[in-house]
């Protein structure tokens, strides 16, 4: 038997027609925008903005826009959390990334032209 806890999302169905709604109105904004090609710029562009503006609205407004906003919270709070160094700080850990970048580049070139010369003139005896 297996002890696996099992996760059950319960959507109802003016969930599921709020997202369909969403979805269609999503799909809407792209077919109007371009049905509306004879139409000057500007009108396409409103009638796209305002079919997207409705289509994360009504998404926004079912469980899962609510559980989104939800989360979309949580995140904003737990980065609000985090402790961010100072400029000072910021400038030495980026002079340490750039010191280590030198010397590892130069260690490289160094074995690289070691082993050349190992290879090329001391082994083969080419140049």
């Amino acid at each position: 038997m297996s002890n696996a806890t099992q996760v059950e999302t319960v959507s109802t169905g003016a969930d599921k027609a709020k997202i369909g709604l969403s979805v269609v109105l999503l799909l809407g904004s792209v077919v109007a925008f371009y049905l509306l090609s004879a139409q000057d710029i500007w009108v396409r562009v409103a009638a796209l903005l305002a079919l997207l503006a409705a289509a994360v609205g009504v998404f926004l407004i079912s469980e899962s826009g609510k559980q989104f906003i939800g989360y979309a919270r949580e995140s904003v709070r737990e980065t609000k959390k985090v402790v961010w160094p100072t400029r000072q700080e910021a400038m030495q850990m980026t002079g340490y990334v750039f010191a280590f970048v030198v010397v590892m580049a130069l260690m490289l070139w160094l074995t690289d032209k070691t082993l050349e010369w190992l290879l090329y003139s001391v082994i083969l005896g080419w140049r």
